[in-house]
């Protein structure tokens, strides 16, 4: 068939033809990104090896940076003349509720990202808000949600946790067809796992990290010596650093994590603790809650600028690799709800990256990744005591540190955005409209001989004449003539 893929030399399916591709994020495209962003980025980065690819923020506050393909901002209402060029859109977040149109529209093949369960972050995310406006914007973002699995042709998930979330919704909204079970009884060319990426490069430095940089350290790069004058000590050579590297968010345990280093700290004084953005690149993002609470504790306890140290502005994407290369092990803490069984921590790829160990809360699908291969230590959630244990562990046992270090080194390789990104890359070398959305998919019902409508008929009256009576048998009768009256209208 036309654009159906090829075979090369070695086995793999390539496009007989680049086709158009729209990657459309909400979120902000500038040196310093988020992880919605991160990832819009990199699905563009990728596709454009084989296609024509477009990648469009809605962002008020985009500042597009360079790159090998267009990088544009447009707001909502001028989105319509890149969905028209577009023979595939690929979307995120609340990006369909601003494309009304592309709900209904047939011919373009629409691709969801739903790699985060937006649902489940903002009941944590808008605990503190008025609880009308709190209970609309849960319910909004379920609507929002729906309308993604209702619409896509093709769904991006970052789990097999999550692909289960989803199989639910998906059935729940009666997804799950006839034409789209006998076209592919396993619903992956429906709904596919596709992870959070890092970089195909090895984490290489190109300038200086957090020591050095922060309070009571010289500026600029190199090794600084001890503070001088009796200043506020910041990171030093030779200290221990532990590395919070994503944001501070209300679905977040922090806290736990800062009592952790006090009672570490009076084992170890050279143990320190970064947060590495506190600020979100987003304007439009306020500070939340919790990130109100760590400062106080921080400095109630006496550790910000001692123990604790807070990065205010958000590290560019293109040298995020300086810090964690300072870093000894990479840390994430988190409370035990539902946003945690199914959430994929984004910035968790990042310690990988650098090969960092990893110490992180139980109750996620990366805590079961670094359980199973050994990459760090999983404590239990809100457990100060555990957690001070286990950071000293990645901190201070070399060998152990040596261990998760090496497999790291075995495993990062399984997450580069070109490995992880290949369904989507295979589904763009054929798109193909959903199964259930061909207009094969919708054969008319047909119509069973009159007297076999009519024994079942009363049969249904029998049943329903014991269980409530005459009164059931006639309240029933008056609502299935009332459906027929409707079916009729239309």
């Amino acid at each position: 068939m036309p654009g159906s893929p090829n075979v090369n030399d070695c086995g793999a399916a390539v496009p007989t033809r680049r086709r158009r591709v729209l990657v459309i994020t909400a979120d902000a495209l500038s040196d310093r990104m988020a992880g919605p962003a991160i990832r819009a980025w990199n699905i563009a980065r990728v596709l454009a090896g084989e296609h024509h690819v477009r990648l469009v923020t809605t962002n008020a506050h985009a500042d597009p940076v360079g790159a090998p393909f267009p990088v544009l901002a447009a707001r909502p209402r001028d989105l319509g003349e890149h969905v028209e060029w577009a023979e595939i859109v690929v979307l995120q977040g609340w990006v369909l509720e601003q494309l009304p149109s592309l709900k209904t529209d047939r011919q373009t093949i629409v691709v969801c990202d739903l790699y985060d369960p937006m649902h489940f972050e903002v009941l944590a995310q808008e605990r503190d808000l008025d609880p009308v406006h709190r209970h609309d914007m849960a319910q909004a973002t379920v609507r929002a949600l729906s309308a993604q699995l209702a619409r896509g042709d093709f769904v991006l998930c970052a789990s097999e946790r999550q692909r289960h979330l989803w199989l639910g919704h998906l059935s729940g909204i009666g997804r799950f067809t006839p034409a789209l079970y006998d076209a592919d009884p396993s619903l992956r060319s429906l709904l596919s796992v596709v992870p959070f990426g890092l970089p195909d490069r090895q984490a290489a430095r190109t300038g200086p990290g957090p020591r050095g940089r922060l309070p009571g350290s010289p500026a600029g790069g190199g090794i600084p010596g001890p503070p001088a004058g009796g200043g506020i000590p910041g990171i030093h050579h030779g200290d221990k650093l532990v590395l919070w590297a994503g944001g501070v968010y209300s679905w977040f345990d922090p806290l736990t994590l800062v009592l952790a280093v006090d009672r570490l700290r009076e084992r170890h004084e050279d143990v320190r603790l970064l947060f590495l953005g506190m600020r979100h690149p987003n304007p439009e993002q306020p500070e939340m809650g919790i990130a109100r609470d760590l400062r106080a504790l921080s400095g109630r306890l006496g550790l910000t600028d001692k123990h604790v140290f807070f990065n205010e502005t958000w590290v560019p994407y293109e040298e995020r690799q300086n810090w964690l290369l300072d870093a000894d092990c990479g840390v994430t803490t988190h409370f035990d709800h539902v946003e945690t069984t199914f959430a994929f921590r984004t910035r968790v790829l990042d310690y990988l990256w650098a090969g960092l160990p990893i110490v992180t809360t139980d109750g996620d699908a990366f805590a079961e990744l670094v359980r199973a291969e050994g990459l760090g230590v999983v404590v239990p959630a809100s457990d100060e005591d555990a957690l001070a244990d286990a950071l000293e562990r990645v901190l201070y046992d070399d060998a152990f540190a040596e261990r998760c270090r090496q497999r790291i080194a075995a495993v990062r390789d399984r997450f580069t955005w070109s490995q992880v990104l290949a369904p989507l890359v295979d589904f763009c070398r054929d798109p193909r409209p959903a199964a259930d959305r061909l207009p094969s998919a919708l054969p008319a019902r047909p119509r069973r001989p009159a007297g076999q409508r009519l024994r079942a008929d009363l049969a249904i009256a029998r049943e329903y004449l014991s269980g409530g009576g005459p009164g059931e048998v006639a309240r029933r009768a008056a609502g299935r003539l009332r459906r027929l009256a409707r079916e009729r209208l239309r």
